[in-house]
């Protein structure tokens, strides 16, 4: 029993930090409907710039003055931010800002790693709160009960900030109508600074506060993005006292999970401690199958047009499919050039599989408004069902090429299902959340599928086994593969997939199963990117958990998002892009982070449509012009 009680204070320190980053995050989406992709990296920022500064300050003083002037400074940090970059960005779409955002994650983790370098960096214990207190015989730190009372005294001051202040009013009218709120005369842009200003502050705040526990290391960014999603997300997004709730709730059943260990169930054994991985996902997918809005959010309704009016899609001309046979063509001839370009076959069949993923993530994305953080999952699946396939059945090469797209197909089935029950934001936080549990059985079932160290040995066919031939194989099946999702969207599927998107409420008027026609197009976009996943795991000659990562879904979405959401070519363009880019600038460069950042936000400043998108609106700009030149 001592030790279930020190687990669960353990709990509630972990919930205050928690709580502190995802309240930050809440308000911010709340106000400016912004995903912050670089909260966490403002997160990593306070805890390093809170270990410098303690470092240079001696005494108890210079400590807690350390803590708080990280605070301030991370606050001003994602004011300027707001300033320099968001503001120019607001009238783009919604998902154009995330991108930015991401950006914002490769640039600044490459500037931390300027600053202060790559090794962790392990701070100084809080001056007066070093010892313990004793709990039923057990010792407890006393920096962890201090951190237990500041969660519920930063809740307080931020709900009297928001309820008892004019400042606070507005912010809350933002929240329900930023319309409603200009038209009466309301100055926006200040407002959504001082915003961005104290949600950066508060995730400055809580990464300062972990100084004593933790080292600073580089990878903080993504970790405490992810967990701060799940919290706003189970708690309601833009709910501050739903964050708090959402935020002791996973922290408390981590807490019992690390306390249970492994428990015998008769034959069977389950490590309790080794769903704390993924433990926080399963609970964000209860809490959206069960109530989509999460525990203090409200219910949305259904909307007349969900999204911004779009030129429908139109079947290539004549000069752009004899340029794409050209483009087809070109590629080849490739294998005749090896001699003076020895990579460049292995870099074209990197290309080809970036661009097919992108393509079926673009399938649900575009056409079916349907935005998706885990998309990871499929290719992961693909490629894992086709290493195991060979490895674990026998089965050769074409055997395996065939039903591992089948083994995502089925996951799509099951993600699917729930995923289409939901829409907007939520629904891209459930594949999220399915993504990490697909993740999370890769990483931890080390007798089927190798756990961390993934599976190896995984080769073509004899007659596929030089560079050459898996190249052709790759171009063949990529064409066919791309061409395939083309005639799709231009079939009666298609259409009736972009009549849901478009309006849900007149697409059902005339007899369209909407929620079907969805569940239907994420099983496709699946068989796809599992596709994708097999070709890849086939060229690498290995596999590993990193496929099904967050970091290869947001890889996805840069690249849909880069070449353009709104044309056919856009993800082939995008995935090109940044593949390229990718490949190109990390051997170029140790900060090839940084530059691949800005590389894509100047992108994205210059490009808000996209690169497919810019040129395709270049095309029609310059159509009438040669017309009345003739």
């Amino acid at each position: 029993m001592s030790s279930f009680l020190v687990q669960l204070l353990n709990g509630l320190a972990g919930a205050s930090s928690l709580f502190l980053v995802a309240a930050g995050l809440s308000l911010i989406f709340g106000v400016t409907r912004i995903v912050n992709f670089a909260h966490g990296s403002l997160y990593m920022l306070g805890v390093y710039i809170a270990y410098s500064m303690s470092e240079r300050l001696a005494g108890g003083v210079g400590f807690w003055f350390s803590l708080v002037f990280s605070a301030l400074a991370v606050g001003f940090i994602g004011a300027l931010i707001e300033m320099v970059l968001l503001r120019r960005i607001y009238k783009a779409p919604e998902l154009f800002q995330l991108l930015a955002t991401f950006a914002l994650v490769l640039v600044i983790k490459d500037g931390v790693l300027w600053i202060w370098g790559a090794e962790d960096l392990l701070g100084r214990r809080a001056p007066g709160l070093e010892g313990s207190v004793e709990i039923l015989g057990r010792n407890f730190p006393t920096y962890d009960l201090f951190l237990i009372v500041i969660g519920p005294v930063v809740l307080a001051l931020v709900w009297l900030l928001l309820t008892r202040t004019r400042w606070g009013t507005l912010v809350r009218a933002a929240t329900q109508d930023r319309e409603m709120l200009s038209a009466l005369g309301v100055h926006q842009s200040w407002l959504i600074t001082g915003v961005f200003a104290l949600g950066a502050m508060l995730a400055g705040l809580g990464g300062a506060l972990q100084l004593p526990r933790e080292p600073a290391n580089l990878g903080m960014d993504m970790l405490s993005i992810g967990d701060a999603f799940v919290v706003v997300v189970v708690g309601g997004m833009g709910s501050i006292p739903g964050a708090f709730v959402a935020a002791l709730i996973i922290a408390e059943i981590k807490a019992i999970c690390i306390w249970l260990g492994d428990v015998n169930f008769g034959p069977f054994s389950i490590s309790f401690s080794k769903l704390t991985l993924v433990v926080e996902f399963l609970v964000m997918a209860v809490v959206l199958v069960v109530r989509p809005w999460g525990l203090f959010g409200r219910p949305q309704g259904t909307p007349r047009h969900s999204g911004a009016p779009e030129a429908p899609l139109r079947p290539a001309g004549k000069s752009l499919r004899w340029f794409a046979v050209a483009l087809v063509a070109g590629m080849a001839v490739l294998p005749l050039l090896q001699g003076q370009f020895p990579y460049a076959l292995v870099l074209s069949v990197d290309l080809l599989i970036a661009a097919l993923f992108a393509a079926s993530l673009h399938f649900i994305m575009g056409p079916g408004g349907m935005h998706s953080f885990g998309h990871a999952a499929y290719f992961g699946l693909g490629a894992y069902g086709a290493a195991l396939l060979m490895k674990a059945a026998g089965l050769p090469m074409e055997a395996a090429l065939i039903l591992a797209p089948v083994v995502a197909g089925l996951g799509a089935v099951v993600f699917g299902w729930f995923s289409v029950r939901l829409s907007g934001v939520y629904l891209a936080m459930l594949t999220l959340a399915f993504g990490q549990i697909a993740w999370s059985i890769a990483f931890q079932w080390d007798d089927f599928t190798g756990g961390s160290n993934g599976l190896i040995g995984i080769w073509p066919s004899g007659w596929a086994n030089n560079r050459t031939a898996y190249f052709y194989l790759t171009l063949v099946l990529v064409v066919v593969g791309l061409f395939a999702l083309r005639r799709m969207l231009f079939s009666p599927f298609g259409y009736a997939m972009r009549a849901g998107r478009d309006s849900v409420l007149r697409a059902d008027a005339i007899g369209i199963d909407v929620k079907r026609i969805q569940w239907l197009a994420f099983v496709i976009a699946g068989v796809f990117a599992g596709a994708a996943g097999a070709l890849f795991v086939y060229s690498k000659g290995s596999i590993s958990p990193e496929v099904l990562s967050v970091t290869k879904s947001v890889d996805g979405l840069v690249m849909v998002l880069l070449g353009g959401v709104q044309t056919l070519a856009g993800p082939i363009v995008g995935a090109v892009t940044f593949t390229w880019l990718q490949d190109t600038v990390a051997r170029s460069t140790d900060y090839w982070r940084a530059l691949l950042g800005g590389i894509i936000l100047f992108l994205v400043l210059v490009f808000p449509q996209g690169l497919a998108g810019f040129i395709h609106d270049l095309v029609v700009k310059l159509k009438p012009n040669r017309e009345a030149a003739r």
